[in-house]
């Protein structure tokens, strides 16, 4: 096995048109365990991911995976390689079944009985709802059924954008129970977020992003418990919000 993170990122700049949005971003994500990308709206979390996916290119800088660079390098062969990527927007087919949408994102339209059941185990109302359209699923199911369609096949990183967006509490509950489980597994998270409880509670690492750069790198843990260091980073306290 490769030593060093998983994945890492030196540098790296990002133009979309003639917009320059990130502007020096460094960032190790470890083997195992969950990194979370915290900043303010707008700051470059979300064309950071897009970055490693290779959904945008960058124009400067060093993308690397199991220490292979992989800057610049198609959507389909970093999915190839064991990067699966849940956009902001869900990305499912609201006209098919929740099964037909766990079927289109296998390849070759196949998985293992025994993965799936693990999957509707983490997400049960996939199971109630198995032979329904995808749209009838509320925001928090819909979100549900996006990770478990990028988690159908075992996957080495998975990029997580904004899970939690517009979900009622009880169901981020829900869904910080069940990236519990998802943390037991090998599957190492890097994940944007601005539900900090949410955050909080499943990070072990953590970067934050500003106007395009990375401001700080350290554990979950030390920015939990430094008041004074998440006011100067976010402009608040996470344990007062969620």
């Amino acid at each position: 096995m490769t030593e060093g993170p998983l994945l890492s990122l030196a540098g790296v700049h990002t133009h979309i048109g003639q917009y320059h949005i990130l502007q020096g971003i460094d960032l190790e994500v470890p083997r195992g365990g969950m990194t979370v990308l915290l900043g303010r709206n707008g700051a470059g979390k979300t064309t950071t991911l897009k970055t490693i996916m290779g959904l945008l290119a960058p124009s400067q800088g060093e993308v690397r995976f199991r220490g292979q660079p992989i800057g610049g390098r198609r959507p389909h062969a970093n999915a190839r390689d064991g990067i699966a990527y849940v956009p902001e927007d869900m990305g499912i087919f609201a006209g098919l079944t929740v099964k037909e949408n766990m079927t289109l994102a296998a390849r070759e339209g196949a998985f293992s009985a025994d993965r799936l059941d693990w999957l509707l185990t983490l997400f049960p109302a996939l199971r109630k709802f198995w032979e329904s359209p995808a749209g009838v699923l509320s925001g928090g199911q819909k979100q549900m059924l996006s990770i478990a369609r990028a988690m159908i096949e075992p996957r080495d990183l998975l990029l997580i954008d904004e899970p939690t967006k517009g979900l009622a509490p009880a169901i981020i509950t829900a869904m910080i129970d069940a990236f519990r489980e998802l943390k037991r597994s090998e599957t190492t998270v890097l994940l944007v977020e601005q539900n900090f409880l949410f955050a909080s509670s499943l990070g072990d690492t953590v970067a934050v992003v500003d106007d395009g750069r990375t401001v700080h790198r350290g554990t979950m843990a030390e920015l939990t418990a430094d008041a004074e260091l998440q006011e100067r980073l976010l402009g608040l306290s996470l344990e007062g919000h969620s």
